[in-house]
């Protein structure tokens, strides 16, 4: 071997060995705490065998959105607060257009993805600024900001909204 092949391994290793870091700089960590919503499908940064799974603590790291709705479920307007569902699909690196939401209670209904690029659709964790029990439609709940667009103020999106939130899948 010359000395610009071994200098030009060298700097392909060196650009590897940069990249791979930068590449594990930005992937998903492992959950720590309790598991509290399963991302699966077509999901590129996996943190299990075949899954993105996320903590409250995970999504608490993620920016978080507030805003204040009424809803078909309360009689009057509630404050929820959690990360923009983008943003969680975002975080794992999920791409497709149809997203496949399941609730603790089997509960299951579809969501456009173009909807989270529409509307700010966050994936809320507390409400009122309290953490969402599970007996109160918690830990998880997607929620629509129903009185940003008169659109929204429908049985198609609150049909979409899914309470007690457990998993996702990415089609």
């Amino acid at each position: 071997m010359n000395s610009k092949t071994t200098s030009r391994m060298a700097r392909l290793a060196t650009a590897a060995l940069l990249m791979a870091c930068v590449l594990s700089a930005n992937a998903l960590p492992p959950a720590e705490g309790r598991v509290i919503l399963t991302l699966s499908g077509r999901v590129a940064e996996k943190n299990t065998s075949n899954a993105a799974v996320f903590d409250l603590a995970m999504l608490e790291k993620l920016p978080q959105r507030s805003f204040t709705t009424l809803t078909p479920w309360y009689q009057q307007s509630v404050k929820f607060t959690g990360p923009l569902l983008r943003d969680v699909l975002a975080a794992a690196g999920a791409a497709g257009s149809v997203l496949k939401a399941v609730a603790l209670n089997d509960y299951q209904t579809s969501i456009p993805i173009d909807d989270l690029t529409k509307h700010d659709v966050i994936l809320a964790h507390r409400m009122n600024d309290s953490l969402i029990p599970i007996q109160t439609k918690g830990p998880l709940f997607i929620v629509y900001p129903y009185d940003s667009k008169k659109e929204l103020q429908s049985s198609l999106y609150y049909e979409r909204s899914a309470w007690q939130l457990k998993s996702l899948t990415v089609e």
